[in-house]
């Protein structure tokens, strides 16, 4: 389903709901012990994850992507925020039973719980961690599946999933011999990996996510491979939200996933000869127009950004099926 933002209130309102979605998770990833009834929270967060996708994918991911680039809540909600719609996605392209996929994109939106402030600390901090602090990454799995155990979640499923996110099995280890835990945790492993690649921090900035994806598609483990390429698969070589240059120069916001990974439909921002475009214009994915030629840091674009026009572009065109 295509959701045209008729007007600029609109896309004002559907980016305060994730905005929001994004700072209520923060508030309780940072204070877990606060919150009443925190499965039943996260599980009210999940669902209105759900229903924020569900109105355009495509629309959802450009938003995502552009909010974890200028996150004003700190970098780990917005990375859990990430990580549970990449896996939800993930997901649905294996066909997971519901059960499994409700256990992993929970385990996303939890899984360093145990070092929400730290995580935030690290993001703007330029030097290498300290040894208290490598220390304290070390511990944050088994830490983090303890702390949601004394929140009293019961799914073993989830914590499983949560205490081995990290964990790499041995390579030539077959699938089949693999736990159910062991295989969500490896998913959700490659999606943290990818997620954590895209986001800008102070020490580095983000990098592009076509080299991210490079990344992921040559990790030595074959299995993580395996996700990796569905990962890519699901969200495109070029993301919605992402920056691009085409091969006539021009440059430009990707708006919507093609069956070409290199030929997504993209809101031209800048001319051939560095003009600015006002208001933006639509390139749309066909074989004979250029291609995209090279992937963009989000700094060098993101002044020029009208994101209700950009939408509105982006409805002219239907989402393919996926």
């Amino acid at each position: 389903m295509s959701f045209i933002l008729k007007s600029e209130d609109e896309y004002e309102d559907l980016l305060g709901l994730w905005s929001d979605l994004e700072a209520g998770l923060a508030m309780v990833l940072s204070h877990p012990n606060k919150v009443q009834e925190f499965e039943a929270r996260i599980h009210q967060y999940d669902r209105w994850m759900q229903n924020l996708i569900q109105y355009d994918t495509d629309v959802a991911l450009y938003l995502l992507f552009q909010l974890a680039g200028h996150s004003p809540v700190g970098y780990s909600a917005s990375h859990a925020l990430v990580c549970a719609v990449l896996s939800h996605l993930v997901a649905q392209e294996f066909q997971l039973p519901q059960s499994e996929r409700n256990s992993l994109v929970r385990a996303a939106l939890t899984m360093n719980i145990a070092m929400t402030e730290l995580q935030d600390q690290l993001a703007n901090q330029r030097e290498q961690p300290t040894p208290e602090q490598k220390a304290a990454l070390r511990d944050h799995e088994r830490l983090g599946a303890e702390l949601l155990g004394q929140l009293g979640i019961k799914d073993k499923l989830w914590l499983q999933t949560v205490r081995q996110h990290h964990h790499q099995q041995a390579p030539d280890m077959p699938q089949h011999s693999l736990t159910l835990a062991q295989r969500l945790a490896q998913m959700l492993g490659v999606v943290d990996r990818y997620a954590a690649m895209i986001s800008p921090r102070q020490s580095r900035a983000g990098r592009s996510a076509t080299e991210s994806a490079r990344d992921i598609l040559n990790n030595d483990n074959m299995r993580n491979r395996l996700v990796g390429q569905t990962l890519l698969h699901v969200v495109g070589l070029f993301p919605p939200g992402t920056f691009v240059q085409l091969e006539d120069g021009s440059e430009g916001v990707v708006l919507r996933r093609s069956r070409q990974d290199n030929r997504p439909d993209v809101a031209i921002l800048l001319n051939d000869k560095g003009q600015l475009m006002r208001p933006p214009s639509l390139h749309a994915s066909t074989g004979d127009s250029p291609a995209i030629s090279a992937a963009l840091p989000a700094a060098r674009l993101q002044e020029h950004l009208n994101h209700h026009l950009i939408l509105q572009l982006g409805a002219q065109r239907q989402p393919i099926a996926r």
